[in-house]
């Protein structure tokens, strides 16, 4: 057993997580990570204080062919729990998600593209005879209805296929020797990539107002106005599509690493708020249906679910807080 073999059994055993453990080294995550994964190795004093957390000798870590003595079945019970991704499970995974990401983001992109057509038509029958209010109203809802359902069927249909490696956000693993630094040097070099789509992303939503403004601006014609609201989503489509892209992808070198919002900790803090979300939103979408079926006022009942969304943010604050009382 090498050393960043050793660390990981040794961790799990003491039910730490990589963030605890740093901090009972005062280090940074990123370097417990780096050890475990065997992408660099901890100098002499970082070896000792080691020996003395974890109550083992140095010769045990630094030495392949000592191996754990530990007659607790509470140790190989939790040793047979963690996962273990292979290097050929990552890049599987690295490429499935690549490979799925454009579809996803064009899916999203004809959920947000959807409404033009029906703004379009609906602006245009009031100027041009001959063309009802309610034909326009008819083929921009069918229009509508068959983009938003082929997005759906895109997400299900591709969502299949990422099934799979759904443990990536969901269980504890630990990668195998050498498969961090691999997955670590494709999230760097695509690094730049993320940051000028989520640049690009965020300015196309800024400008996408300014023809809107104009027009509002100079007081132009209801058409014209028409035609700024459909410029507006297209170019917000556009934008929506490059976050989805380049998030996923990003997003899939998180999961291999256990970062951002996928780290041990907030996967834990998940399983404890998932429940709880699933019974709070069959409420909540109770609730709006009771109260706007019973008042027919569909236009102020919305408020619901602002309201909603801000409480259950309180709530998943109060769950984390809890969790951290309880982990210290």
């Amino acid at each position: 057993m090498i050393l960043s073999e050793k660390l990981i059994m040794l961790r799990k055993k003491n039910g730490w997580s990589q963030e605890e453990l740093a901090m009972k080294m005062d280090i940074s995550r990123q370097s417990v990570s780096k050890w475990e994964s065997g992408s660099s190795l901890p100098d002499l004093d970082k070896i000792i204080k080691l020996s003395q957390i974890f109550d083992v000798s140095t010769d045990f870590l630094l030495k392949d062919s000592l191996e754990y003595e530990d007659n607790d079945p509470e140790h190989e019970k939790y040793e047979n729990k963690i996962r273990m991704v292979s290097l050929e499970e990552a890049n599987r995974f690295m490429d499935l998600t690549t490979k799925m990401a454009w579809k996803f983001a064009l899916a999203a992109t004809a959920c947000v593209f959807s409404p033009v057509v029906l703004i379009l038509l609906g602006g245009m029958s009031e100027y041009y005879s001959g063309f009802s209010e309610d034909t326009a109203g008819g083929i921009g809802v069918i229009v509508l209805l068959l983009i938003v359902g082929g997005a759906v069927a895109s997400f299900i249909l591709n969502g299949m296929q990422l099934e799979k490696y759904e443990y990536l956000e969901k269980e504890v693993f630990s990668l195998q020797y050498g498969v961090e630094g691999i997955v670590r040097k494709k999230k760097e070099e695509f690094e730049s990539t993320h940051r000028i789509c989520v640049a690009v992303g965020v300015t196309l939503c800024i400008i996408s107002a300014i023809p809107l403004l104009i027009a509002a601006a100079f007081q132009a014609s209801e058409l014209i106005l028409v035609y700024c609201v459909d410029l507006l989503l297209i170019i917000v489509s556009a934008a929506v599509y490059l976050f989805v892209w380049s998030g996923m992808i990003s997003g899939s070198y998180q999961k291999l690493l256990q970062e951002g919002d996928y780290t041990e900790e907030k996967k834990e803090r998940e399983k404890k708020i998932s429940p709880v979300a699933g019974v709070y939103w069959c409420i909540i979408t109770a609730i709006y249906l009771w109260f706007s079926l019973s008042t027919m006022d569909w236009e102020k009942t919305w408020i619901i679910w602002p309201v909603a969304g801000v409480l259950f943010g309180a709530i998943c604050g109060i769950i984390n807080m809890i969790h951290g009382k309880s982990s210290k």
